[in-house]
């Protein structure tokens, strides 16, 4: 039974059509064959083309294989390198809430203090 396609959002797809077209752009002009590239990432030429096309079922793992064929490998560490979003929420956590000032309980006076009249 075929699996489900994952839903994607149309943003998201652009930058998927995007990234294999950057994928595809770099293997010719390595002048690389969809065929070499796809035996030396041990894909199939359907999986290269699905990659290329930016097909959101061809997995992580795949895009790294061509990525790693074509010496880009490396540029997998930029992927959410730089999370603006998940530090500012950690900041705002550790901050400390302004609480209002503590009022002071009245002591009452010891026995054989000043007060005292005898």
């Amino acid at each position: 039974m075929p699996r489900k396609p994952p839903v994607i959002f149309p943003t998201e797809q652009k930058l998927l059509s995007q990234l294999g077209e950057r994928l595809k752009l770099a293997r010719m002009r390595r002048k690389l064959s969809n065929t070499v590239v796809a035996q030396r990432a041990g894909i199939s030429r359907s999986s290269l083309y699905k990659t290329e096309a930016g097909d959101p079922g061809a997995t992580m793992g795949t895009y790294l294989r061509v990525m790693a064929v074509l010496g880009l490998e490396t540029d997998i560490n930029a992927l959410a390198d730089d999370d603006k979003v998940g530090r500012k929420l950690q900041d705002l956590a550790l901050e400390t809430p302004v609480s209002p000032p503590r009022r002071r309980r009245a002591t009452p006076p010891s026995p054989g203090s000043a007060g005292d009249t005898q």
